[in-house]
């Protein structure tokens, strides 16, 4: 869940994990530590047309979900970070 000092979402405030809700740190509109953010619109053909929805995990919850998972979540090394 995240957190905007207004309604125009200028400055990012505050992120808590939607699952343990572990507060991320957040300096001057920065995040500052890992995360991962969702969202998604979901469309025709779907049981929630039209709905849009997002949610924050810490990396933390974020390992434990994917670990879950039938298949492996696909893993590319990166070398250049922006």
């Amino acid at each position: 869940m995240r957190i905007y000092l207004d309604a125009k979402e200028t400055e990012l405030v505050s992120v808590i994990c939607n699952c343990c809700k572990k507060e991320l740190p957040v300096e001057n509109g920065i995040l500052k530590a890992e995360g991962i953010q969702i969202k998604h619109t979901f469309g025709y053909f779907s049981k929630n047309d039209g709905q849009s929805e997002a949610f924050d995990l810490c990396e933390e919850c974020y390992k434990k979900i994917t670990d879950k998972f039938q298949i492996p979540v696909e893993k590319k090394e990166v070398t250049e970070m922006l």
